[in-house]
């Protein structure tokens, strides 16, 4: 499922427009990116928490020289599934 096709199911079910649908899905993501970028957690109870973790720097190698690189520490986004939803896909 992509985002258009979340925002027509949510319009369908909920008689709202696609339009305001839409309105509030782009908002969700906007304030989900804007907390993890101040390296707050966004936690749904049941369903989920969105954290940002860090990943330390590590050697790798570049695929098309084979020559060794060393791959900077970087601070990625995750999330980890709540126990309703993990039910819910068992």
């Amino acid at each position: 499922m992509n985002k258009n096709e979340l925002v027509n199911n949510i319009s369908e079910k909920s008689g709202l427009t696609k339009k305001d649908v839409e309105l509030v899905v782009n908002e969700l993501l906007d304030q989900i990116t804007e907390a993890l970028k101040k390296d707050e957690k966004v936690q749904f109870v049941g369903f989920g928490t969105f954290e940002t973790r860090e990943r330390s720097s590590r050697t790798g190698r570049n695929p098309q020289t084979g020559e060794t690189i060393t791959i900077p520490a970087s601070t990625v986004p995750a999330f980890r599934a709540g126990n309703k939803l993990k039910e819910a896909v068992k």
